[in-house]
């Protein structure tokens, strides 16, 4: 027993027991360190969790603040982005632009009666009341414009003037922009009945007072919006070619502009017509003038040179209005020109994809795409709202809705094959220009709630 009793108290043997239990120690403390990170990368892990929840509905009041009663009861844990805030409100308010195009839709029979006749209206031209020249047929008046995503509201006379009050409002344009803010009128006068206070000496330009609102509504007639020498009398007869300056804007607009709170703008067919180019009073080319030995430069190069000017002007004038682009109007003559014996005797409106849009009109509406683009963040950056009225698409679908021969009265009294000159570009009143007006307010909503 004594001897292993030495045995057990040798140096050697003690060593090895050492070095035993130091490897033990060793390992006792890797597998407690080792526990450790692994309970706080687990702990870690599951506050993860709890900080950044995935993006569903969660009933937990310990991880959104307190709900006030018009709150609803299941709130995203984390901030939605702008995409996702856009995704709300267009849920909450179907009608706001982020979600509806109200440009892109169809015409859809509407049984309902227009919101005004020949003989409520007193202000409709006598070119444009085909009721009165004797239009025979009435299917053009029951349709209304329905864009495909959201539902678009009835121009309201009684809301517009009410927010127009102490305000006033201003057609800068062509015969188009005449036709439309005929419309306008025709409609307010459901409510109020305007007071004509101005007009020029060929009843081109005009204004009138709605005494109960204060409110003013005026037509400017500038046909190229630019400086122009016209030689042209009311029938369209031309004298001489007209002189158009690319570099000077119509004073007859300009010097009233800052007058106008809301101002609806459009160029249109008139560059089409042949005309002699200035630019510092200088002739630098031409648009169809064959054998003047000029540059042709093109009616796209002179449009261009317009709507860049004329907005430059709106959004850096230090004047602050909500202005409206409007674009070009199509027409619908067939078989000929207006000039040429050309019809429009359709009846109903097209369908989306039955007809095409002329190149001219191609053309031109791109520029004013392409000039707005540019135009509008200038204008916000110096508080002005510039708006682009997308009217060409629904017009183009409409070529039941011009006078055609009954611009004039009852061309077909004394002889049914009469030949009779067609307008197949302006409107008839009531008709399918009425729905730009449901555009307009619409965008004037949208405008003020952005």
């Amino acid at each position: 027993m004594l001897k292993e009793m030495r045995i057990d108290l040798n140096p050697s043997s003690l060593h090895k027991r050492h070095h035993v239990f130091v490897k033990f120690a060793i390992s006792f403390l890797l597998l407690g360190l080792a526990f450790r990170l692994f309970v706080s990368d687990s702990i870690r892990f599951s506050s993860s969790i709890v900080e950044t929840p995935p993006l569903v509905e969660t009933n937990s009041i310990t991880e959104s603040p307190p709900l006030s009663p018009s709150s609803s009861s299941s709130l995203p844990a984390q901030a939605p982005s702008s995409g996702d805030l856009l995704a709300n409100e267009s849920q909450a308010f179907p009608n706001v632009a982020a979600e509806c195009d109200i440009f892109t839709g169809d015409w859809v029979p509407d049984p309902s009666a227009p919101a005004y006749t020949n003989a409520s209206c007193h202000e409709i031209e006598g070119h444009q009341n085909c009721m009165r020249n004797g239009r025979p047929d009435s299917g053009y008046l029951y349709w209304r414009w329905n864009p495909r995503d959201c539902e678009l509201p009835r121009f309201d006379p009684g809301k517009f003037l009410d927010s127009t009050r102490n305000k006033s409002w201003a057609f800068i344009g062509d015969s188009i922009s005449r036709n439309h803010v005929q419309s306008l009128l025709c409609i307010l006068s459901q409510v109020e009945q305007a007071v004509e206070v101005y007009h020029d000496e060929e009843y081109r330009s005009k204004r009138w007072h709605f005494p109960s609102h204060n409110f003013t509504l005026s037509v400017v007639w500038t046909p190229f919006l630019l400086k122009a020498d016209i030689f042209e009398d009311m029938n369209g007869v031309s004298s001489s070619e007209i002189q158009l300056h690319l570099d000077k804007l119509d004073e007859t607009w300009t010097e009233q502009y800052k007058n106008f709170d809301y101002a609806v703008i459009a160029g249109g067919k008139w560059f089409l017509k042949t005309a002699i180019y200035r630019e510092n009073d200088t002739v630098t080319g031409c648009h169809y003038c064959p054998g003047k030995n000029l540059t042709e430069l093109g009616f796209d190069y002179a449009y261009r040179r317009a709507l860049k000017t004329v907005l430059n002007f709106m959004t850096n004038s230090g004047h602050k209005a909500f202005i409206f682009l409007r674009t070009t109007t199509p027409d619908h003559f067939e078989n000929g020109e207006w000039f040429s014996g050309g019809t429009c005797n359709r009846t109903a409106p097209f369908k989306d994809g039955e007809v095409d849009m002329k190149d001219v009109d191609i053309v031109m509406r791109d520029i004013e795409l392409e000039e707005y683009e540019k135009a509008a963040p200038v204008g916000a950056e110096n508080g002005v709202i510039l708006k682009l009225l997308d009217t060409t698409r629904l017009s183009l679908l409409r070529p039941d809705g011009h006078p055609g021969p009954y611009r004039q009265f009852q061309p077909f009294a004394k002889d049914k094959n009469a030949q009779a000159q067609n307008d197949c570009l302006h409107w008839c009143l009531p008709g399918p220009i009425d729905s730009w007006n449901d555009l307009l307010m619409e965008m004037i909503n949208r405008g003020i709630h952005q």
